[in-house]
């Protein structure tokens, strides 16, 4: 059968983004209201109180024009949000719901309500089971913040997106690419690769997507390629025993006690002539001591050798006058 598709399209232009997300507006709901009624309820800390009570008239607001209505409830800790007769959009309370998550994880209002925007999603990483020691933890944690939180700085303006670090969970806000790329570089760090090795292929990856030349070929040959420097992690003996050949017969047993006590005829001697040979021993070992000391003590008080001085010449002996030579002048 003939194909019916190959007729001429004159609306399907080069200009067309094919990829655009277009906005929903109620018009374009045309089924009408709701048929049942959908909620959602999420806890919030103690110390998000004061901070939730002040934002809450800015969110009732935001939350007003897709037709959600949501409630802070004090008492208990709870943000519920939930469908009304004027909710047009079906998708909007599942944004509610993420907006009231991210409310609960410390971010701050003004960015959380971007999740009601149909290009901008969010994402809630859980990273504390990635990691079992909390001290590695902890530190894997900072090193994702980096020094003045420099490095989350530097991600989040690689990704067009924003992250908060809060206890646990690290929360995303942005596009769809950005929150994979986000997702990527959160869960290297806490399986401890550095996040700057996934900073500068993200950087490299921006210049090269501003040349149209590069655009279908393969950007693997500018990418950096880091090499695994890590030492093995097998436990090697501090002695290394060579491997004895096989030999099917078992060695020799060891000479026991008795045996070495009969090499030495010391079996059958009784236990005062084992005590007196012991005495004798242990006194001889003594005076043997004993000499050794005593020599050092001795070596103190022996004179050094004076060093012979040699003039170089023989002196000239004085002859003494006799008296018989003295009465003869």
């Amino acid at each position: 059968m003939p194909s019916t598709h190959n007729h001429d399209k004159p609306w399907d232009t080069e200009d067309i983004d094919k990829w655009k997300v277009e906005p929903f507006k109620p018009e374009d709901n045309v089924g009408g209201t709701l048929a049942e009624e959908s909620s959602f309820i999420v806890l919030f800390p103690k110390y998000r109180e004061v901070y939730l009570r002040e934002a809450w008239p800015g969110v009732t607001k935001a939350l007003k024009n897709v037709g959600i209505a949501c409630t802070l409830d004090l008492v208990n800790g709870s943000m519920e949000v939930k469908t009304t007769k004027k909710t047009w959009d079906p998708a909007a309370i599942l944004k509610a719901r993420d907006l009231i998550k991210l409310l609960a994880r410390s971010v701050p209002a003004p960015e959380a309500l971007r999740i009601l925007q149909d290009d901008v999603a969010a994402d809630v990483i859980k990273i504390r089971n990635l990691v079992n020691n909390k001290e590695k933890f902890v530190k894997r944690r900072q090193r994702l913040l980096g020094p003045n939180a420099a490095t989350l700085k530097a991600l989040q303006l690689l990704t067009n997106t924003y992250i908060q670090v809060q206890g646990n969970t690290v929360s995303a806000i942005g596009g769809y690419k950005g929150l994979k790329e986000v997702r990527r570089v959160v869960e290297d760090t806490m399986h401890n690769i550095h996040p700057i090795y996934q900073i500068k292929e993200l950087m490299v990856k921006r210049e090269l997507a501003k040349d149209p030349m590069l655009k279908n070929e393969s950007w693997d040959r500018f990418l950096p390629n880091y090499k695994k420097r890590s030492l093995s992690k097998r436990l090697k003996p501090y002695k290394v025993h060579e491997k004895k050949p096989y030999t099917p017969f078992p060695p020799a047993a060891e000479p026991s006690k008795v045996d070495l006590q009969l090499e030495a005829g010391e079996y059958h001697i009784g236990r005062d002539a084992k005590k007196r040979m012991a005495q004798e021993d242990r006194m001889e070992k003594q005076k043997v001591k004993k000499e050794e000391k005593k020599r050092e003590r001795e070596r103190d008080f022996i004179a050094p050798e004076e060093p012979v001085v040699d003039d170089g010449g023989e002196r000239k002996k004085k002859k003494r006058k006799t008296k018989v030579e003295a009465d003869a002048e």
